[in-house]
């Protein structure tokens, strides 16, 4: 088995494992153990990436890698909380829940490895199934109709990739010598001779399916919804894992695209749905009184950006990469310092929790350096790859996108600081004592908030390496 195959095998079998222990403590201990695991074998892969297996079907390249690595470590600061959350909390589903939990690392790995089409395609299925049931948490109206919302959402998405990756493969079978069918390397090899009419519709397909998946709007509805009433560890893996893979996902599908000579018909769209997300967003991130909903809104304007960079291109695609990583790391940042109020207080409601910095205080401290890391502000990581997409369309000449990006990511900065301030610092309930918060709930966020912090200070060389070598193959390049 190589290393390719077990980072996508060994959390598929230890879901089997966990569900098997009635202990809730073993189950924790599948759960930490195979996410430090796993984040090792990325490692060992990016050190000495394996020749593609499964006759190719699954390959390990940078932008692949990048994805991979920041799911891992998404994952494993999940973990960390799920031990205190277990703690706290018995969520229904008893031992499905840490199964699904490892099913959707499984299924995530799948997407990150994967250079087949239909491959990448049942991987995304799988993150899908894998995260529904953890949705359905308190068994009430509410989150009936939030996982119902997810499950019809999702499966019009998914049919819509399904069609495009069927328009692809007719693109690819219309002319002879294209090479393996719904192989990465073989579609962009063969690009120039693709049927180019249904490759466009490929595309279109693709992008509204995975866009639906990220949440780019008009697609984002399911979003508000779903991580309002998922638990906000979940809601974190979501924001920071699953739109990730899904982005993947419209990657791939762009780099065959501008290989075929496309990129001016591909990258209109691709702005176009990003500008509007930025507007849904800076919209409604003004109308929220829930902080989990406000997350969500926040999350589709950071989709919005990494549509943005892969449309503008150049030095945009290398700005799209790393804002994967910093958008990522900040959600999942921002989810797990929430659900820790949450546990404390008992309620997401932003009126409900004022003076969080005084009554939870290092999960307050550290949904400060979250606060000023998701606007964008220096010296944290979004602020490098957000200046990086908006120095990319000044280069590309359209100095109009430069200043819509400009205006709608100030009102969100407006729109975020002024609910989070008001929890922050506010007058707290005068019967609500300062809680002692658990080692095991503030590890996970602590050691991304670091993440995020460092990289806004120095990317290390060897993700500078990755970072442009997938830049390059988006049809970019780096700074």
């Amino acid at each position: 088995m190589t290393l390719l195959v077990a980072l996508v095998v060994l959390p598929a079998l230890a879901a089997l494992g966990a569900y098997a222990h009635q202990e809730k403590a073993y189950r924790t201990v599948w759960l930490v153990a195979v996410a430090v695991l796993h984040l090792g074998l990325v490692g060992a892969v990016a050190l000495n990436p394996p020749p593609p297996a499964l006759g190719g079907w699954i390959a390990a390249d940078a932008l692949g890698l990048v994805v991979l690595g920041l799911v891992s470590a998404i994952f494993l600061a999940v973990a960390l909380t799920t031990v205190g959350y277990l703690r706290r909390e018995d969520p229904r589903g008893g031992r499905a829940f840490v199964s699904c939990l490892l099913a959707f690392l499984s299924a995530a790995s799948l997407v990150a490895v994967s250079h087949h089409f239909a491959l990448l395609w049942i991987g995304m299925e799988a993150t899908t199934l894998a995260v529904a049931p953890l949705i359905f948490h308190r068994h009430d109206r509410r989150s009936l109709e939030a996982v119902w919302k997810y499950l019809v959402m999702s499966s019009v998405a998914i049919a819509l990739a399904l069609l495009g990756t069927f328009f692809l493969a007719t693109a690819q079978s219309a002319v002879e010598g294209t090479g393996r069918p719904l192989v990465l390397e073989d579609l962009i090899a063969a690009a120039p001779l693709l049927h180019p009419a249904w490759l466009k519709g490929a595309f279109v397909f693709l992008l509204v399916g995975f866009g639906t998946k990220m949440g780019l709007a008009p697609l984002h509805t399911w979003k508000p919804d779903t991580y309002g009433e998922a638990p906000s560890l979940v809601g974190g893996l979501m924001a920071g894992a699953l739109t990730s893979c899904a982005f993947l996902g419209l990657a791939r599908i762009t780099e065959v695209v501008i290989a075929a000579g496309l990129a001016p018909f591909a990258r209109p769209l691709l702005v176009a749905f990003g500008l509007l997300s930025l507007a849904v967003a800076a919209a409604y991130v003004l109308l929220q009184s829930d902080v989990k909903r406000l997350f969500a809104y926040s999350s589709v304007e950071h989709m919005g950006l990494l549509a943005l960079g892969l449309g503008l291109g150049g030095i945009g695609t290398y700005g799209a990469v790393l804002h994967v990583i910093n958008a990522g790391l900040v959600k999942a940042l921002l989810f797990l310092s929430a659900g820790n109020v949450v546990l404390a207080t008992g309620t997401s409601v932003a009126a409900g929790n004022r003076g969080v910095l005084r009554s939870v205080p290092v999960s307050g401290a550290l949904l400060l350096v979250g606060l000023f890391a998701v606007t964008g502000s220096p010296p944290f990581g979004p602020f490098v790859s957000e200046f990086t997409i908006l120095r990319a369309a000044l280069a590309e000449g359209r100095p109009w996108i430069a200043a819509g990006i400009v205006i709608l990511l100030a009102v969100l900065f407006v729109g975020i600081a002024a609910m989070m301030l008001g929890m922050l610092l506010g007058e707290p309930a005068p019967a609500r004592p300062p809680v002692k918060e658990s080692g095991w709930l503030v590890l996970g966020p602590a050691a991304l908030a670091a993440a995020v912090l460092w990289l806004g200070v120095n990317i290390p060389a060897p993700l500078q390496r990755a970072l442009a070598r997938a830049a390059i193959t988006l049809g970019g390049h780096a700074p």
